[in-house]
């Protein structure tokens, strides 16, 4: 059986060579056919190379902490609407290769949510990349330093769902608003884009140093887009007034 194992992965065949000794076990107790038993193999491998692309797709995705659906206080907030958020979490905009844009001020969930949607993209095995505006900001211009500009573009164009965290937090100077403008333009209509931002959509204009260059670049994030504001108190004060309470008990 050593033999076996060995061959199975130096065949790269992990997921048959992890279960042979469990599976040859089973076979054995449940005196299985030979087509079963293969087939009970064939079926390891296949889930563990699944989980194997999962886990390469979590690591690019560059999520800040674990934030899923599972782990967010619904009943925090009942504004919320959370019959929009389970929609979303099905992913079918990515198929329909729409926006997301998420509003609200500090502390009521946006990034959460927009991470939590970008996980449950994930598991359907879609490729996310989870972002700020003023890393991607960072991460384009050191592209066009290094000459590498275009196929930066395009290899974010390719990403299935982008989500740009803090949008309009730091004001977009030039050469800035250009490249976002390209990226939104290469997106639009082929892939999934969700952004986050504490500015109200009225607001997001500002955002931008050529205004002009702004009314197109939002106008293509708006255009089929879904809309989730969000309303009510931070929960992160919440938080901070019972850690706080409990200190002074």
């Amino acid at each position: 059986m050593n033999t076996t194992e060995s061959q199975l992965r130096e065949l790269k065949l992990c997921g048959m060579a992890n279960s042979l000794s469990a599976r040859l076990k089973e076979a054995a107790s449940h005196q299985l056919a030979f087509d079963e038993f293969l087939k009970l193999l064939t079926q390891d491998e296949k889930l563990h190379r699944e989980q194997k692309r999962y886990e390469s797709r979590y690591k690019k995705a560059s999520f800040k902490g674990h934030k899923t659906l599972d782990n967010y206080d619904f009943s925090f907030n009942p504004k919320i609407k959370q019959s929009m958020i389970t929609e979303l979490s099905t992913c079918g905009f990515i198929k329909e290769k729409s926006p997301v844009l998420i509003v609200g001020p500090c502390g009521t969930g946006k990034s959460h949510i927009a991470q939590a949607i970008g996980h449950c993209a994930l598991q359907q095995g879609f490729t996310v990349l989870c972002t700020t505006q003023s890393k991607l900001s960072d991460e384009l211009q050191s592209a066009k330093a290094l000459n590498n500009y275009p196929r930066k573009i395009k290899t974010l164009a390719k990403i299935d769902l982008l989500i740009i965290d803090d949008f309009g937090l730091k004001p977009l100077r030039c050469p800035e608003d250009e490249n976002l403008h390209e990226l939104i333009a290469e997106r639009y209509e082929q892939s999934s884009t969700i952004i986050t931002s504490n500015l109200a959509l009225e607001e997001w204009q500002q955002a931008f140093a050529n205004q002009l260059l702004g009314v197109a670049t939002i106008d293509r994030l708006q255009h089929n887009a879904y809309h989730l504001v969000l309303e009510g108190n931070s929960y992160r004060s919440k938080i901070n007034k019972q850690q706080t309470t409990k200190k002074n008990k």
